[in-house]
């Protein structure tokens, strides 16, 4: 069974920046697309109350964002490490939340199915990111 272990977070100045990593143990990793969700504080901790934030695709040719974190993360992965990881450069307070990765099948993307936490099947336990005014 695949494991997904995410690097601490923090807490940072807004308009500072952080990286968050995220390892996975098992051989499924370099054909799985993996995602990046976010959780806000007071939102209900219900699978399907995270928010897209960011995924790549198996091989790492493609990469999709919300709008609202396009031009300031950047999301993309090392197979022969097994990790994918997150740039937050220019971080607001609104991006202030509980952070996840997960993996997926590799077809999951492009198409709705790469935005819907519903369809990812492992999830790492979550990092907490903290952005202050």
């Amino acid at each position: 069974q695949v494991q997904l272990t995410e690097s601490a977070g923090g807490l940072v100045q807004a308009g500072g920046s952080l990286r968050l990593s995220c390892a996975a143990s098992g051989r499924t990793f370099s054909s799985s697309a993996v995602g990046w969700f976010r959780q806000a504080p007071g939102k209900e901790r219900e699978l399907k109350e995270r928010e897209f934030v960011a995924a790549i695709t198996s091989s790492g040719d493609s990469t999709y964002y919300v709008d609202s974190v396009k031009g300031r993360f950047t999301i993309s992965r090392d197979n022969a490490k097994n990790t994918v990881y997150l740039q937050m450069n220019s971080l607001k307070p609104e991006d202030t939340a509980i952070y996840y990765c997960a993996l997926g099948s590799q077809y999951l993307c492009p198409g709705y199915r790469c935005y819907d936490p519903t369809s990812y099947a492992i999830w790492g336990q979550g990092t907490q990111v903290t952005v202050s005014s």
